[in-house]
Order: C-alpha cells, then sequence, then structure tokens
C-alpha cells in the first residue's frame, strides 16, 4: 500500500503527484498565471509592504517569525497565552494574536504591525504621544494595531466602541483613559484628511 503522507496535492486541481518536482512542473504547465506552489514548510506573505518567501517551522507562531527570525520588534511577547493583546498584529485588516496564531497558518497574508503603522506617518503614533497613552510602552505597539484595525473598519468610532475594540489589550502600567482620547483625535484628523482630498 502507498503512503499518502508522501503524496503532494495540486491547489488549483487537486491531482496527486509523487515528488514536489512534479507536482511543480504540473503547476508551471497547467495553471499558467497562477503562483508556483511552495515546498513543504514555506510560505509567502506580505509584511509592512514587504514581500517575503520564507521557509517556516511547523510549531514557530507568527510572533516567532515576525519578531525573532524576521527582527521587528514591536510585536511583544508578554503572556503568551493570548490574554494581553501586546502580541497584536493586524492580518488581513483584522487585528490577531501573533502569540496565538502559527506562522504556518499565514501563506497568502497581508500582515502589519506597529513599525508599518509609524511608516506611514499614520496619525495615531502622534497622536498616543499627545495623550501620553503610555508609560513602559511595551503594551503600546498592541493598541496602536487594534486601534489602527478599528479605524479601518470604523472611521468615526464613539468611545464606548473604542473600549471595547481595546478590551483584549492590557496595561500594566494602567493608561486605558488616555488610549480612547488618542484613537479618537487620531479619527478627526483622518477624516479632515480624507475631507481635503
Amino acid at each position: 500500500m502507498k503512503d499518502q503522507t508522501s503524496q503532494y496535492l495540486c491547489p488549483y486541481c487537486s491531482s496527486k503527484f509523487d515528488a514536489f518536482e512534479d507536482l511543480k512542473t504540473h503547476a508551471l504547465s497547467a495553471h499558467t498565471g497562477e503562483p508556483a506552489p511552495l515546498p513543504e514548510g514555506m510560505i509567502r506573505l506580505t509584511l509592512n509592504g514587504d514581500k517575503y518567501q520564507i521557509q517556516v517551522q511547523p510549531e514557530w507562531t507568527l510572533n516567532t517569525l515576525i519578531h525573532d527570525k524576521l527582527g521587528l520588534t514591536s510585536p511583544k511577547m508578554f503572556c503568551d497565552r493570548g490574554a494581553c493583546g501586546s502580541c497584536t498584529v493586524i492580518m488581513n485588516r483584522r487585528p490577531i494574536l501573533s502569540c496565538m496564531t502559527l506562522a504556518i497558518e499565514c501563506d497568502g497574508n497581508t500582515i502589519e504591525t506597529a513599525e508599518g503603522i509609524a511608516d506611514q506617518d499614520h496619525p495615531l503614533v502622534e497622536t498616543y504621544v499627545k495623550h501620553h497613552a503610555m508609560q513602559c510602552g511595551y503594551c503600546t505597539p498592541g493598541f496602536i494595531t487594534t486601534a489602527k484595525a478599528l479605524l479601518d473598519k470604523n472611521p468615526d468610532p464613539a468611545e464606548e466602541e473604542i473600549r471595547e475594540a481595546l478590551g483584549g489589550n492590557l496595561c500594566r502600567c494602567g493608561t486605558y483613559p488616555q488610549h480612547p482620547k488618542a484613537i479618537m483625535e487620531a479619527a478627526e484628523i483622518l477624516r479632515d484628511s480624507e475631507g481635503g482630498k
């Protein structure tokens, strides 16, 4: 009996092949215009606008990939249990916990970190500074990514909606009252800039 685990499945037509090279040859000839299949453990993703094709281990979390392997330090590892929000990143416009997401599951996805938000000169960065929405700063990237995802979805959130969106983010320094102020001001700046276009 043939070992089914050694077979490679075409992602486009479900044809089966005994060798990865056979699958790749088939995909390139039969499915022109589609991305070539990747070897097992290889993923493609877009991170802060940059495209990556990278080999990942099955046990790596997205946080391990971004923070430890790619060197972006904003997603923090605090609780490692999905309870604090310090590792939050945006994946496909939704805030997710990078400590609870396997890197291998992120193939083909678009991910944004606080570094990417800062590179865009997003007003959240300045309003967080202006309203002192941080003390030690450890949790701040998680708050900013969560806030950016909220503003992308809802450009004019009420204070209660902001508090609800930030409900999964913890701050050891207790800066909670400042976050809605910073986010509401950033929302106003974004609306004004959109109106001026």
